[in-house]
């Protein structure tokens, strides 16, 4: 009998010593974070910045995007910008569909999928000296003119990695994608060990110092699990990852989400199970997740920016 007690005390202590561990390496990491960056003396300039849609047989709705979003970008950017379309390989009529407008127009000769067509976006925006890249996605779902609250946050906070949030009243109106896309949530803000408002948003501003520390896989089946995949990464290697709440419509034209609920889900959730893995399934992470969610919502009016803590639904 003394025996069995003597084991089991060994195993409490074993965990015991496990979580303080891990939590004392939480503590330090968290101090690391907040002397990232410096926030730039002049406010008023933004250096040269990319704005990337990668695009595949996008006729319908690609040439309305970029015409939105060419005028908002002069506007927000003064002339240091390149607007950039990522054509994957289109068999419809969409590149010359932008012809006419001021974009940059790079070309897969086959298709690689969303995750190579990013990947070569951004090779192209950092050797042009690019210091954040913007993406959007070329559906028409996101609203360019809502690029100034990602620019005003970035000037604030440099090197922060910022994700679009869409409103969950709109993006409930699909309830098994929706479902599907709360779940895929849960385990990347696990992996993350911050809480993901929306991990499948493509709107988002990348700082191209995150850009060049990462060296993702990103061939042709990595397509959806790339946008995952540098969240986590980007959380494990010190980078504040933080959400802003974006609107977003309903699709244009008749094309459907290239996004396959049962494969990519499969692939991205195979992707987290071997992240947490090889962390000990990292339960400081799964702390941060259940503790609640902090993202940063625009306002009505589009002017400022506050900070809001939201808890899980009710």
């Amino acid at each position: 009998m003394a025996n069995i007690i003597e084991i089991i005390s060994y195993i409490l202590l074993f965990f015991i010593l496990y979580f303080q561990v891990f939590f004392l390496l939480s503590f330090f990491n968290d101090k690391k974070r907040k002397n990232w960056y410096k926030t730039p003396e002049n406010k008023d300039y933004f250096p040269t910045t990319s704005i990337i849609v990668p695009c595949f047989n996008e006729e319908a709705s690609l040439p309305l995007l970029l015409a939105r979003t060419e005028p908002v970008v002069k506007n927000v950017f003064g002339g240091n910008e390149e607007l950039i379309a990522v054509d994957d390989g289109s068999t419809d009529s969409t590149c010359r569909a932008v012809s006419g407008l001021d974009v940059t127009v790079l070309h897969n000769e086959e298709n690689e999928g969303k995750a190579g067509s990013l990947m070569r976006g951004f090779e192209h925006a950092l050797a042009r000296g690019a210091v954040g890249v913007i993406t959007l996605d070329a559906d028409g779902q996101h609203v360019p003119e809502e690029i100034p609250f990602f620019v005003k946050q970035s000037l604030d906070d440099p090197n922060a990695f910022l994700v679009g949030a869409r409103r969950r009243d709109q993006r409930r109106v699909s309830f098994w994608r929706y479902g599907a896309n709360r779940i895929v949530d849960f385990w990347i803000g696990w992996a993350a060990g911050q809480p993901i408002e929306d991990s499948q948003s493509g709107f988002r501003l990348y700082p191209a110092g995150l850009l060049r520390e990462m060296t993702l896989k990103h061939d042709r089946s990595r397509s959806f699990v790339f946008e995952s995949e540098i969240v986590i990464e980007a959380a494990r290697r010190g980078w504040a990852c933080q959400n802003i709440s974006i609107s977003v419509r309903l699709r244009a034209g008749p094309r459907p989400s290239h996004f396959r609920p049962v494969l990519d889900i499969a692939r991205i959730t195979r992707m987290v199970a071997w992240k947490l893995l090889s962390r000990g399934m990292y339960p400081t992470g799964l702390y941060r997740v259940l503790r609640g969610r902090n993202f940063l919502e625009t306002s009505g009016h589009g002017d400022e920016l506050r900070m809001v803590a939201r808890k899980s639904d009710k």
